[in-house]
């Protein structure tokens, strides 16, 4: 039943009264008032009192309070009486005590809470009067249940290794009440109770203690409160296993059965099998030996002895020895005798001895032989000399002048007195040639002896073409070829990143378009009369397991160029980009090189190197030179040495060329600053279907263990609204600093108010936390603005990925050599090689020039790897013409020359 509005004002008076008694008492628990001279124990005791709720979107919620003996019951919300027409009353009586119960129930909006949201929390109090004073209850704290969408930090994909651990953070979103988390793997519930592996930590982290095969799959990080459920990108984790090697097998039997022969053993890479991308085993599967088997030696016969004299018996005899050879290791014993006996004189007994004429027979005889043996001497050395004429390694004529074409040379003028500037002719691509390059399968004797184990299958007979570009079947067919050999199964399977070609003593160029990678193969590097198929490979960083240890980081691409083992007379030079800031104070230099067997080796240190070395390395602010007479898989590597030490990030930021939804999406990229680095996002964002907003910037990224962050600002709000939930973005410094990664990205989203909204200006900033950084400023229409479009745009790095003989080189062939000829003989008056370097900067490498046969090629052939095709030929004549060499025709060739 109601109370009667005719008793509000009194009884609020009541109530007042007993409130201000009461004021000093506690909040948060049930606290009681008595009237003085009253019984306590008719003081009213809760039966219900209102406990916390949380409103579900725009539900409302219900507080009940129900209190024995009671006469009134109201409640107080934040400090403010609830208005007498919202409560809820229902009186009666306790039948077993007599006593009067009250229960009172209201209901609490959203727009309530909300209208104190902020400062401080909303509760409500009942209040409950008997006659023997006032009770309160305990305070109830209602609040607004949410749930964010967006997970502060999801998990990551991951590959690990067998029995490794796994760690997949997840930090839920934003919620009241607090999300609770649970794990997902391939959608099935995570229970840690049934299996001990996993357990998750209270930051709700997923640990596996030991990756098993089992543990390969998509795991999900699953938040939900009493308002929502919310699901992260799913991480993949792959657990993959290393190959192991089985055990060696036996000994085979030797090859020969008497004589020299081979034995050999093998293993499988099957203890255990490589899975799910798991490293092939280390090292070879076969192992061979020599092993020599005893033969049996049969005895023979020496030669007869001299007949004896006649005997009394009128006989004589002769005997022979099993000696020539005797029998060993089981041979068979000379069959015959050893004792001849014969009648002498016809059965006359006479006893003679040799007289003159016997022993005038037997020097006749020793001369005639002599002189047999002589001749026959003469005759062996005239076939073997005859034999080396015809067996030597030449090949046709055709071979050894296909490679130079004609080039037409125009007379001197009197303004012009060198004719150093002419260029060779770099119109032919394909160099023909006619005649058996390689060993037929039917013929004993090839012209081109392959050297074993290093080199590709060999060319068969016939008219060959040289290509000077790599089409898609043939990079597929000479990609197949390397893949079947174990050093080469790292390699890539696409031709992007591939460049190759087949070269002789004329030598030649390959390039990687766009990358800054390139082999030069100046003349005479291959031997005259060998033929290699070359190869030049660009790999992914994250393709290839670099072991970096300490401070070190990756500062250029790896690259492969081979076969590796080949025979080279001259180093040749293997160009390629770097993304540090060299200082010797700062960094300690490293060039790598990978053997056969997988495992990395420091072969040179920078400025450290032996002017004898195998490698001498030419640093430039953003490239490398490598000498190098061995073909191999290399890779530039710093260490830090102080926190000075930086390397240069190129930052480039993307969108969509055509927005079609709402929202926004602003692109960032941090990578090395390198053309390989470059290509790749440029190739992805055409893929993508992004275009450049802003004109690329370069910072300098510091060894100081401090992580990158980027951040947007300024975004009108009237037409963008940002989606960044936290004030800045941020990319972990080892993730920056390893190298392993070519490019990171941080992505901003930022959605329209309508779409018709297509101007957009805001700022992007990008900065180390206390060091360097930068601020891009966009201000664009996102619908028709390309105007940074071209900056991108891939350019041709000399045409063709391979160049063979004179076409590969600035330089036309008889003006180096000529110059190679003027130059190399040392000159008192200082117009000799020594000058030349120094003035083309190079006399800091004038010990490593000095150590080769031939210094002046040296300088020429890093001078074409260096200016190579946008080389100025007139600045390096200027250069040698400024010699002083006395003869004036020096550098000029004739039409006849040509």
């Amino acid at each position: 039943m109601a109370v009667r509005s005719g008793l509000w004002p009194a009884f609020l008076g009541i109530v007042l009264a007993a409130w201000l008694r009461g004021s000093g008492a506690q909040q948060s628990a049930t606290v009681a008032n008595p009237v003085p001279g009253s019984n306590p124990d008719l003081l009213p005791h809760f039966l219900v009192e209102p406990e916390d709720v949380y409103i579900v979107k725009n539900k409302p919620v219900l507080l009940v309070c129900k209190a024995m003996p009671a006469t009134q019951i109201f409640f107080k919300c934040n400090g403010e009486w609830v208005r007498q027409v919202d409560h809820v009353i229902e009186r009666s009586m306790d039948g077993s005590s007599g006593l009067p119960a009250m229960e009172v129930r209201i209901n609490v909006s959203r727009q309530q809470v909300e209208k104190v949201f902020g400062l401080e929390e909303y509760w409500c109090q009942c209040v409950a009067w008997s006659s023997s004073g006032t009770t309160k209850s305990q305070k109830a704290y209602i609040r607004i249940a949410y749930l964010r969408k967006n997970f502060e930090q999801e998990p990551l994909a991951k590959e690990v290794s067998l029995e490794q651990g796994i760690v997949l953070p997840c930090r839920p979103p934003e919620g009241i009440p607090p999300a609770e988390v649970e794990w997902l793997r391939n959608e099935d519930l995570v229970d840690p109770s049934l299996d001990p592996n996993v357990y998750i930590t209270r930051e709700h982290s997923l640990v596996v203690r030991q990756a098993r095969l089992a543990d390969t799959a998509n795991y999900t990080c699953v938040a939900k409160n009493i308002v929502a459920r919310r699901r992260s990108a799913s991480a993949a984790v792959i657990v993959y296993v290393n190959g192991g090697w089985s055990t060696w097998t036996e000994w085979s039997v030797c090859s020969a059965s008497c004589g020299r022969g081979w034995q050999k053993r093998s293993r499988s890479c099957t203890n255990p099998a490589p899975l799910n991308g798991g490293a092939f085993c280390e090292g070879q599967n076969v192992q061979k030996t020599a092993c020599a088997t005893l033969c049996p030696v049969d005895g023979s016969w020496s030669p007869w002895s001299k007949w004896s004299a006649c005997g009394l018996d009128c006989t004589h005899w002769r005997s022979r020895e099993c000696s020539d050879p005797a029998p060993r290791n089981g041979g068979e014993e000379c069959r015959g005798t050893d004792l001849d006996t014969r009648n002498c004189t016809s059965d006359l007994c006479v006893h003679t001895a040799s007289g003159p004429e016997d022993v005038a027979l037997y020097v006749g005889l020793i001369a005639v032989a002599v002189c047999l043996l002589l001749l026959l001497l003469v005759l062996i050395l005239v076939y073997c000399r005859k034999k080396e004429g015809l067996d030597s390694d030449v090949a046709d004529s055709s071979i050894l002048t296909s490679g130079f074409q004609p080039v037409s040379i125009k007379p001197s003028k009197a303004d012009n007195p060198h004719l150093l500037t002419i260029q060779p002719d770099l119109s032919t691509t394909t160099t023909t040639y006619q005649g058996s390059l390689c060993p037929r399968q039917d013929g004993p004797s090839p012209k081109f002896q392959l050297t074993n184990g290093h080199l590709l299958s060999p060319l068969g007979g016939g008219r060959h073409t040289l290509h000077h570009s790599s089409p898609t079947s043939e990079a597929e067919d000479f990609v197949s070829r390397l893949s079947t050999q174990n050093y080469f199964r790292s390699l890539p399977r696409g031709s992007s990143n591939m460049a190759y070609g087949t070269f002789n003593f004329l030598g030649g160029r390959l390039m990687i378009p766009n990358t800054g990678v390139s082999l030069l193969i100046p003349p005479d590097a291959i031997p005259r009369g060998k033929i290699y198929e070359v190869y030049l490979t660009l790999h992914k960083p994250e393709d290839v397991r670099l072991p970096l240890a300490g401070c070190q980081t990756l500062l250029s691409p790896i690259v492969s160029c081979g076969p590796p083992g080949v025979l080279l007379t001259r180093p040749v030079i293997l160009a390629m980009d770097h993304c540090g800031e060299p200082s010797p104070e700062s960094w300690s230099l490293h060039l790598k090189k990978q053997s056969c067997e997988g495992s990395w080796e420091d072969v040179l240190h920078l400025g450290e190197e032996a002017p004898s070395h195998l490698y001498y390395c030419q640093l430039e602010a953003g490239a490398c030179y490598v000498f190098t007479e061995q073909l191999g898989r290399f890779a530039l590597v710093g260490e830090a040495l102080s926190v000075a030490a930086a390397k240069r990030l190129k930052l480039l930021l993307f969108a969509p060329v055509a927005c079609t939804s709402l929202e926004y999406n602003i692109r960032v990229y941090c990578l090395h600053d390198t053309h390989d680095a470059l290509k790749e996002v440029v190739q992805l964002e055409k893929q993508l279907g992004g275009q450049l907003i802003q004109e690329p910037r370069i910072l300098h990224f510091k060894d100081s263990y401090h992580n990158l962050r980027l951040s947007i600002h300024d975004v009108p709000s009237s037409l963008w609204k940002s989606k960044l939930l936290v004030s800045y973005q941020e990319i972990p410094f080892y993730h920056i600093w390893n190298g392993t990664q070519q490019y990171l990205h941080c992505t901003f989203t930022l959605e329209r108010v309508s779409p018709s909204t297509s101007d957009l200006a805001c700022k992007v900033w990008v900065w180390q936390v206390e060091g360097d950084g930068q601020s891009f400023n966009i201000n664009f229409n996102i619908t028709k603005d390309t105007r940074f479009a071209e900056l991108l745009a891939l350019e041709s790095e000399g045409g063709l990925p391979a160049l063979v003989g004179p076409s590969a080189f600035k330089i036309p062939f008889l003006i180096r050599q000529k110059i190679i000829t003027s130059l190399d003989p040392p000159c008192s008056r200082g117009a000799d090689w020594r000058t030349l370097a120094q003035k083309l900067h190079l006399d800091s490498h004038l010990s490593f020039f000095a150590s080769k046969p031939s210094p002046t090629a040296m300088i020429l052939n890093l001078w074409e790897a260096r200016h190579f095709p946008n080389g100025n030929l007139s600045q390096l004549a200027a250069a040698v013409a400024g010699l002083g060499q006395p003869d004036a025709g020096l550098f000029t060739v004739s039409e006849a020359e040509c």
